[in-house]
């Protein structure tokens, strides 16, 4: 890939650039910027045409940033970059999606190709949804992929404070802080404990089995019942996992505890059912609490 700028720093003129591009040897791919060879264009080249195209200070961010480090799956779409205030780079439909930063010089650092960090890509990404509830869900599984951590962000969030969804993304650090590891733990969290009323239970409480510490998703004993929440997510499929979760199961049952199971469709079809069974048990455990009804309650 190169800029109109570039091609003619090397002494092609524009004559020589209309000639190549009539020919079907070069193709204009964005204003100014110019794929020099045949064939469709590798993800490389499109982040390469991407940034020539933002100009000299611009980098990647928001989705394509978080694709470089890893943080989600690389999808299909436009490449998108940050630039400073200034620049005159505007979006271009299916191929780049140009944001504007105030924070420009304190969000990026140096890689290859140039990008925001990894706790500032996360921010932008969530701070991009279209509602709150859907910013703190995005940012909760980024941090539980491991690669950017929840004291990290939170310290960012105070340095540099998006526009959007402050609130929402604060509870989503606090949430990973406290201890939920997942986007099913965000959403019993959310949807089940936070809309109804319980009590907030412990997260990743340690238990001992076989002669391993292994970890329940949620217990409710400093609350007065002793209660084990499993959430059961796509990894408990795996063999080994499978054979532990079984061991725990009848640790539980012999040590006489009352638990619980949830999968992904039960608290995202139903979130109040799952939060009225919970209710029913920890008040027959010891809870002296009262539920609450959301909104979405029938």
């Amino acid at each position: 890939m190169a800029s109109l700028t570039q091609l003619q720093e090397l002494g092609i003129s524009w004559s020589a650039v209309v000639a190549q591009t009539k020919a079907g040897r070069w193709r204009r791919h964005l204003p100014r910027v110019y794929a020099t060879f045949t064939g469709p264009l590798p993800r490389a080249a499109s982040i390469s045409a991407a940034l020539l195209y933002g100009g000299a200070h611009a980098v990647l961010s928001h989705r394509t940033a978080a694709e470089e480090w890893g943080l989600v799956r690389h999808e299909d779409g436009p490449i998108h970059v940050t630039v400073p205030y200034g620049t005159s780079a505007i979006s271009q439909p299916g191929l780049v999606v140009v944001h504007r930063s105030r924070a420009f010089h304190h969000i990026v650092v140096a890689s290859d190709p140039p990008r925001t960090s990894p706790g500032d890509t996360a921010i932008d990404l969530a701070a991009a949804e279209t509602d709150a509830v859907q910013a703190r869900r995005t940012l909760v599984a980024l941090l539980t992929t491991g690669r950017v951590g929840p004291d990290r962000l939170r310290q960012r969030l105070l340095e540099r404070p998006p526009r959007r969804h402050r609130r929402a993304l604060s509870d989503a650090v606090a949430l990973v802080r406290d201890g939920v590891q997942s986007a099913l733990e965000e959403l019993y969290a959310s949807d089940v404990e936070g809309a109804h009323g319980l009590p907030t239970g412990r997260r990743q409480t340690p238990m001992s089995v076989d002669g391993f510490t292994l970890y329940e998703d949620v217990t409710y004993d400093h609350a007065g019942a002793d209660v084990t929440i499993r959430l059961d997510g796509r990894t408990h499929l795996a063999e080994g996992t499978s054979f532990r979760d079984r061991r725990r199961d009848n640790a539980a049952e012999l040590a006489g505890r009352a638990r619980l199971v949830y999968g992904w469709m039960d608290l995202s079809s139903d979130p109040c059912a799952a939060a009225r069974e919970v209710a029913t048990v920890l008040t027959r455990r010891g809870w002296s609490g009262r539920p609450t009804r959301c909104p979405r309650c029938r």
